[in-house]
């Protein structure tokens, strides 16, 4: 047992008995944090800032995958759910919360004409490819970036154990930023694509023309053009990156920011494909469950009330200049870049004639959770990051960055790991 994470790998060892992995997610599982190095359970949150079980203090990066946009208790969404409470959580009749809700999406996103909810993102991307199928009346899919757990998606991955082999096959993925290689795709098969869905963007900037190429070709061929927004939605803009980008899909899925860290999601699109909910089945008794209404109602009000996505391009862009500058004084760039928006940027890691980047990621990880930033290589910025903020984590990346030159370019990565290195669970993007 570690010092400094001694009552996490406690818990750990506790959880594995009744939790496989100990965890509800793979992203918070030790399939992501190095084992001896690596915190495991928090305690309590506030604004930007977290404190696990150990009572060590973390400037926290992950904010909850990307999904806390405003901060960990924020005041206004705590006062909208307190509120809501007060006066109930489920019924056995709508509330006028859903409306609300989806009027207000409605306001907010280009292509949200009606909206269904469901809990979490694979609810709503399911519920897209679900819409889709029906209102074409075919069944392939052409994905690109990250959709979920369900079979539709994940068969087409390497954790597809599980996935009967009829549904894999009805999968298909295509490259980003290449129009050419998703036009040869679908004519591949033609008139058997019912969708093209993918994330708008995520580490590169869609090329010049490409999201109203993917559009173009998506129709031409019959299908219908998905934009998987659950993360890029209330982030990019507040109408999402169909905004940013002025690309108008035909459905669109949200979740993550859309209530500050509460559980719900929504399918969002034209009325002429939305339509098509009313026969499908996509239904569940927790759909309308009100607390999570309640948060995304006063969460997506604050959106508009406050310059929070202005904010978080400010920090974000000053994070992602001030990492970049770094990778070159600290001379790195071999095996270190910078990539994504600024709302949502990425140090990569890339493997070397020596060492994986696994190897490298394990020691970075190491190195800035000893210092107190909680990340995973991620800058998910939120509302609650300072200035001051992002001063403490450039001046992190100021000693941990001359850690991983010595210790990949001078070979001495093994001598400096406190424990074995992660181990790769699937390539999401």
């Amino acid at each position: 047992m570690s010092e400094r994470y001694h009552q996490s790998e406690l818990l750990l060892e506790r959880a594995l008995r009744t939790i496989p992995l100990g965890s509800q997610t793979f992203s918070k599982s030790r399939t992501q944090y190095p084992f001896g190095v690596s915190p495991y359970f928090i305690d309590s949150g506030e604004g930007s800032h977290v404190r696990d079980v150990d009572g060590n203090e973390y400037l926290d990066f992950v904010m909850s995958l990307a999904a806390v946009t405003l901060g960990y208790k924020d005041p206004d969404v705590t006062a909208a759910v307190r509120s809501q409470l007060d006066n109930g959580v489920i019924f056995s009749l709508p509330h006028r919360l859903e409306m609300e809700v989806a009027e207000k999406l409605a306001e907010c996103v280009p292509c949200a004409e009606m909206t269904r909810f469901g809990k979490n993102g694979s609810d709503a991307t399911a519920g897209a490819i679900r819409v889709a199928r029906a209102h074409t009346g075919r069944e392939r899919v052409a994905v690109c970036g990250y959709h979920g757990w369900q079979d539709w998606y994940i068969g087409s991955t390497a954790r597809h154990r599980g996935v009967p082999e009829a549904v894999r096959a009805l999968t298909h993925n295509f490259p980003y930023n290449d129009a050419e290689a998703l036009d040869k795709l679908l004519a591949a098969h033609k008139d058997e694509f019912a969708a093209v869905i993918l994330e708008p963007m995520n580490v590169a900037e869609p090329l010049p023309g490409y999201l109203e190429a993917v559009r173009d070709i998506a129709h031409r061929h019959g299908a219908l053009l998905v934009f998987d927004e659950t993360i890029t939605g209330f982030r990019y803009e507040l109408g999402g990156a169909q905004a940013r980008f002025g690309v108008t899909p035909d459905l669109a899925t949200f979740g993550k920011g859309m209530a500050n860290g509460y559980p719900v999601s929504a399918v969002c699109g034209k009325a002429e494909y939305m339509q098509m909910m009313e026969e499908i089945f996509f239904s569940f008794t927790f759909g309308g469950e009100l607390l999570s209404l309640a948060a995304a109602k006063a969460t997506l009000e604050k959106l508009q009330r406050e310059p929070v996505i202005a904010t978080l391009q400010t920090r974000g862009a000053r994070i992602k200049a001030g990492l970049q500058a770094r990778v070159e004084r600290h001379g790195i760039g071999e095996f270190a870049s910078v990539a994504g928006d600024a709302t949502w940027s990425f140090l990569l890691l890339r493997d070397t004639p020596r060492y994986s980047m696994w190897q490298i990621k394990t020691l970075f990880l190491q190195e800035m959770f000893a210092r107190g930033v909680l990340t995973l290589g991620t800058h998910n910025i939120s509302y609650a990051h300072s200035e001051a903020d992002v001063d403490r984590l450039l001046a992190v990346y100021d000693e941990v960055l001359p850690i991983l030159h010595s210790a990949v370019l001078d070979g001495k990565l093994e001598t400096l790991l406190r424990c074995a290195p992660l181990e790769p669970l699937f390539k999401l993007r």
